[in-house]
């Protein structure tokens, strides 16, 4: 049974990523200047190296995922290669609520953890 929830859990996770991922669009095109390209790159490759580590990486070098991942946002805006859609309230709201819901079965000792 706890195995159920679990994959519920993720389920609901990966539900609620997809809901509120849906709308935001990442592009790369030539652009007459070479650092719009390295900031696109260094942001991919910084959310990717930041994302593994916090698998990864100890307890206490998660700190370092944390700044690879902030430093890849910043890059993803100085680039300017992301498109965030409108989204509804109602959409943004049952995106949030699955996430926590399927992090709280994930990680409650009661029904998942």
């Amino acid at each position: 049974m706890k195995f159920i929830f679990q994959l519920l859990g993720i389920g609901l996770m990966l539900l609620g990523v997809y809901l509120l991922g849906k709308n935001i669009f990442f592009t790369t095109n030539a652009s007459p200047y070479f650092w719009r390209g390295i900031a696109a790159d260094v942001s991919v490759f910084s959310l990717t190296a930041g994302v593994i580590g916090l698998f990864m990486f100890p307890r206490t070098a998660k700190f370092f995922s944390w700044i690879l991942i902030g430093f890849g946002v910043v890059f993803v805006i100085y680039s300017s290669r992301s498109i965030l859609n409108p989204t509804s309230l109602w959409q943004f709201f049952l995106s949030i609520m699955s996430m926590v819901g399927g992090f709280k079965l994930l990680t409650d000792r009661q029904f998942g953890g």
